[in-house]
């Protein structure tokens, strides 16, 4: 039976990434001779290793800066309207823009000031300047100038002011060789089907995109898959033919994770788990002069640990000193819990309300490829913080333009299907409006109106006495807040259950007396606020569900929960259900709004939204194909104060 492997360390941050500068530095990846000399025509951004210096002036003899005659200033002396002088072709020459001023001549009278009285004889009614729209020799560019610094990068603009001066060849600094090795048996190419245990690899693509955009020459191999031998011949030929060799999955601690063992018999490992999250089992070794990073396999764990420690080798490499990032203050939109000691790196979306940045937590789970997708930035939780309350301030990393960010509308509360199509029809707009969406359920967003962190909230509150929606509740939480409640639609909510229903699932008694396994959502929710309802009124304890207390913060969570087979039944909405292929068992009809402050009614962002909402066919059509949807309110306002 195979053993599982062990982590070598668990260091802190810190002390590993100070073990491997100091490694770094001994095998001497950052004094390898850098250089290479590339013709200017092909040095669009790359990075100057030494000054470039003007081999000659440009422009390099005097130009005429006009159309005209060229002429001596001297000879138009006391030249006026009412004393105009005549000069013969002797003492003029006709000139267009770029031609060379002749010996004897230094200034350039614009055509439309000429008045020819023949050929050979010209009239002119103002005195000249000397080098009067002339460009002299020098004007833009003078011999032995600088044009551009030692690691400089350089621009097309750049490109034309070396031409110019005659420079066809520049030494700039050569990119690190980096190659990327992905592992694993159960991986194929996304032109495949994939079969029960099979992933589609396609960590090489986003691992080399990123080291290509950071300055490497990166290149990426085939899968290798779960052989010793194989792994070891790959990394040793990969470690002679770059300069860094970055290794994916495999790192762990799992039966299969060979990636510590080879590192060891064929070089030195110098650090071998971190104290961070994502990305704890990362591997730091050399194979003789040659870093190599062994990064987990979960695509967001394997990035996240490559930006630590790669992105800074690359950028020191170049000489560029220590990668610059841009950090924003933020609010923290909702509770944020960590693990005590570990450092912590959190994807963020931001979006502003107001004067305030709010930051709110993207996704979860090393897997999670999209919360980088829609991640604005980073949140680094230090090891010793138990988390982060809402609220609270936070320094940001950003991973997106500051413009990006301040296009973004704040979407806090219950969660709906129609949001993620609302965000596709609001980046076709121009400008494009952004959605930052946190899924923190129906009081989440009222709660979050109420601290006034959010442009709008999701909202379908259902008050029992009344049965009235929403309104109650903001009358009780948002009493001196001025606002509108605009409807979005009208949904149905249900019991999702596997295609064909084939556990005959239909009603919470039928879960509660089969014992089967449901999944919740989280207090606060107002699809938790039917759920408890349902029972009510059922009179079914909440001790008799199975998974009653198992949370989950959106619709399409519980629909993935059905469909995989880890849970029987979910309450949500059909579109969910529909986007599965899932079965539905109907429970009730519910109305879903936004609240929307009246501070925010003007904001061009919320404006563009409320006008989608009401008029887009287009948008409504996408919404009813979702199925479960009704549209007889959209856009009306239902409540005002």
């Amino acid at each position: 039976m195979s053993k599982r492997n062990v982590y070598l360390s668990n260091k802190p941050l810190s002390e590993a990434k100070e073990l491997w500068q100091a490694s770094l530095k001994q095998h001497g990846f950052y004094t390898r001779d850098p250089l290479e000399t590339i013709g200017v025509d092909d040095s669009l951004g790359r990075i100057t290793a030494e000054p470039v210096f003007a081999m000659r002036s440009s422009p390099s003899y005097n130009a005429a800066a006009m159309d005209g005659i060229a002429v001596h200033f001297n000879d138009l002396t006391g030249a006026s309207e009412a004393n105009p002088l005549r000069l013969s072709n002797d003492r003029f020459i006709p000139v267009n823009t770029g031609n060379a001023i002749p010996k004897g001549f230094n200034a350039v009278v614009m055509i439309e000031d000429v008045h020819y009285l023949s050929e050979t004889e010209v009239e002119l009614h103002m005195a000249a300047t000397p080098w009067q729209h002339v460009r002299t020799i020098g004007e833009d560019i003078v011999a032995t100038e600088l044009i551009l610094p030692e690691g400089h990068m350089i621009r097309a603009i750049d490109q034309g002011a070396m031409l110019a001066t005659g420079i066809t060849e520049i030494k700039v600094q050569r990119p690190p060789k980096a190659h990327v090795i992905p592992t694993g048996s159960e991986l194929i190419q996304p032109d495949q089907q994939p079969k029960a245990g099979q992933i589609i690899e396609f960590n090489s693509r986003i691992l080399a995109g990123y080291l290509n955009e950071w300055g490497a020459d990166a290149s990426r191999g085939l899968p290798v898959v779960d052989n010793p031998e194989l792994l070891k011949k790959a990394l040793v030929t990969a470690a002679a033919e770059n300069d860094l060799v970055v290794l994916n999955a495999g790192a762990s601690a799992g039966t299969r994770d060979y990636s510590a063992k080879v590192l060891a018999e064929v070089g030195e490992v110098i650090v071998h788990g971190v104290a961070i999250t994502p990305g704890k089992p990362v591997i730091l070794a050399m194979i003789g002069d040659t870093p190599v990073i062994g990064l987990p396999g979960y695509p967001v764990s394997a990035l996240l640990t490559m930006r630590i420690f790669v992105r800074e080798m690359i950028s020191f490499f170049l000489g560029q000193g220590q990668p610059e990032s841009e950090y924003v203050d933020a609010t923290l939109s909702r509770p944020l819990h960590s693990a005590m000691g570990v450092d912590q790196f959190v994807r963020i979306t931001l979006g502003r309300v107001g004067d305030n940045l709010m930051a709110t937590p993207s996704g979860k789970g090393a897997g999670a490829v999209m919360s980088l997708v829609r991640a604005d930035g980073l949140l680094n939780v230090p090891a010793g913080s138990e988390g982060i309350g809402a609220g609270e301030r936070v320094q940001i990393e950003l991973l997106r333009p500051q413009t990006e960010v301040d296009a973004t509308l704040v979407c806090i509360g219950s969660h709906d299907n129609i949001l993620d199509l609302l965000a596709n029809h609001l980046h076709k707009q121009r400008p494009i409006v952004r959605i930052s969406s946190a899924h923190v359920g129906s009081m989440g967003g009222i709660m979050a109106i109420k601290r006034g962190e959010a442009h709008i909230a999701g909202t379908h509150l259902l008050d029992e006495e009344t049965g009235e929606y929403n309104i109650s509740f903001i009358q009780r939480f948002l009493k001196n807040i001025p606002l509108q409640l605009i409807n979005l639609c009208y949904r149905e909510q249900g019991l999702i259950v596997a295609k064909g229903n084939p556990k005959n699932i239909h009603n919470f008694r039928d879960i509660a007396g089969k014992r089967h396994i449901f999944l919740n959502r989280q207090n606060g929710a107002g699809t938790r606020l039917l759920t408890d309802k349902v029972l009510q009124d059922e009179k079914i304890d909440t001790s008799e569900i199975i998974g009653y207390d198992h949370e989950e913060y959106t619709h399409m969570s519980v629909a993935a929960s059905v469909a995989n087979g880890s849970v029987d039944a979910g309450l949500g909405i059909r579109a969910a259900a529909n986007a599965l292929e899932l079965d539905f068992v109907p429970v009730a009809e519910e109305r879903y709004d936004l609240i929307v402050p009246g501070q925010h009614l003007k904001d061009s962002k919320v404006t563009t939204i409320i006008e989608l909402i009401r008029t887009n066919k287009a948008f409504h059509e996408a919404i009813l194909a979702l199925g479960g949807y009704n549209l007889r309110d959209c856009g009306k306002v239902m409540y005002e104060q």
